[in-house]
C-alpha cells in the first residue's frame, strides 16, 4: 500500500515539476499553446485509457463526447446566457447522461461489434453538430465566448497553459487513485476476463457502464477547455479522425498506463510540429514513425521503457 501511495505521489510530483519547468524553456507563446494542446489531449486520452486500458472496452467514437463538451461552452452562453463554467458542467452532465443511456445497450456487445457501435455513436453526434446549423453554426463552426472570472477575462496562451495543466493534474490524480478503489479493481478484473470477473461477483454490466461514463466526462471537460482556449469550435472536434487520434495516443503510450496517455498525447501533438520541416512528407513520416513504434514497442512506449529499465537494474 505504501509503495503504491509513493508511486502515485511520485508520478504527480514529477508531472507537476515538468509543468513548472517547461515555461522556463519556452522562447515564445507558441510553445505555451502547443503544451496546452498536449495537456488537453492527455486529459481526454486518460479518460479513454480508463475505458480501454483498465476496463478492456473499445471506443471508436470518443470524440463525440469531446465535441459535446466543446459545443456546450459555445451554445450555452450564446443561446441561454449561461456562464462558461456552468456550461462546462452542463456539457459534462449531457455527456455522462448520453454515455449512460447509450452505453447500457451497446456495452453488451463485444470486440469489433462494440467498436462499430461506438463508431456509430460518434458519427451520429458529429452529424447532429453539422446539420443543426441554427444552434451550432453548421460546418463552419461557431465562436466561443471568452471565459470570465470575477471580471477578469481569461485569455492568452500562458494563462491557458496553467489552466489546462491544472486540469490534467486533477485528472491524473483521480485516475491514479481510481486504481486502488473497488471500482478500479473491478475494472482490472473486467480487462482480464469478464467471465472470471462475473464468477467472482463483479457486476460486469454496471462497471463497464461506469468506465464508459467516466471516459465520457473526461472527454467532455477536455473538449470544453480546448474550445474556450481556441475561442472557436467546429465539427472536426467530434469527427472520426479525432477519435482515431485519441485511440492512437492511448495505444502508443501504453494501454493501462496513465503516464502512457500523457506521453502518447505529447508525441502525437508535438511530433507533427517537428515534422513540418519535411513539408510534403510530414504525414508520411508521422505514420511511418507510429508504425515502427508499434512494431518494436507493442505494449506501448511507457510499459516498454519500464521493462527495459527493470532489465538494466538486474
Amino acid at each position: 500500500m505504501l509503495n503504491l501511495l509513493g508511486r502515485r505521489s511520485a508520478i504527480l510530483i514529477a508531472l507537476a515539476v515538468v509543468m513548472a519547468v517547461l515555461p522556463l524553456l519556452f522562447p515564445s507563446s507558441y510553445y505555451f499553446r502547443v503544451a496546452a494542446l498536449v495537456w488537453v489531449s492527455a486529459l481526454a486520452a486518460i479518460g479513454l485509457n480508463i475505458l480501454m486500458g483498465k476496463a478492456g472496452q473499445v471506443s471508436l467514437g470518443h470524440a463525440g463526447f469531446f465535441g459535446i463538451g466543446a459545443y456546450a461552452v459555445a451554445i450555452a452562453p450564446a443561446h441561454f446566457g449561461l456562464h462558461a463554467l456552468l456550461a462546462v458542467l452542463v456539457g459534462a452532465l449531457i455527456s455522462a447522461l448520453l454515455a449512460f443511456l447509450v452505453g447500457r445497450p451497446i456495452l453488451r456487445l463485444k470486440g469489433h461489434y462494440l467498436a462499430i457501435a461506438t463508431l456509430g455513436l460518434g458519427v451520429l453526434v458529429a452529424m447532429v453538430i453539422t446539420t443543426e446549423s441554427g444552434w451550432t453554426g453548421g460546418p463552419d463552426g461557431m465562436p466561443v465566448p471568452k471565459l470570465s472570472l470575477f471580471g477578469w477575462r481569461v485569455s492568452g496562451s500562458t494563462t491557458w497553459y496553467w489552466i489546462t495543466a491544472g486540469l490534467l493534474l486533477i485528472g491524473t490524480w483521480f485516475a491514479l487513485n481510481l486504481d486502488d478503489t473497488p471500482t478500479g479493481r473491478a475494472f482490472r478484473a473486467l480487462h482480464d476476463s469478464e467471465i472470471a470477473a462475473r464468477t467472482a461477483g463483479v457486476h460486469v454490466e454496471r462497471f463497464k457502464l461506469q468506465a464508459f461514463v467516466i471516459a465520457a466526462v473526461y472527454a467532455s471537460i477536455a473538449g470544453s477547455a480546448l474550445a474556450m482556449m481556441n475561442g472557436f469550435v467546429n465539427p472536426d472536434q467530434a469527427g472520426f479522425l479525432h477519435s482515431v487520434e485519441l485511440v492512437t495516443m492511448v495505444v502508443l503510450g501504453g494501454l493501462g498506463s496513465i503516464v502512457g496517455s500523457i506521453v502518447g498525447a505529447a508525441v502525437l501533438v508535438v511530433l507533427p510540429q517537428l515534422l513540418t520541416v519535411f513539408q510534403d512528407y510530414e504525414h508520411f513520416l508521422l505514420g511511418l514513425l507510429i508504425i515502427v513504434s508499434m512494431i518494436f514497442m507493442r505494449d506501448g512506449m511507457v510499459p516498454m521503457l519500464a521493462k527495459l529499465t527493470m532489465r538494466a537494474r538486474r
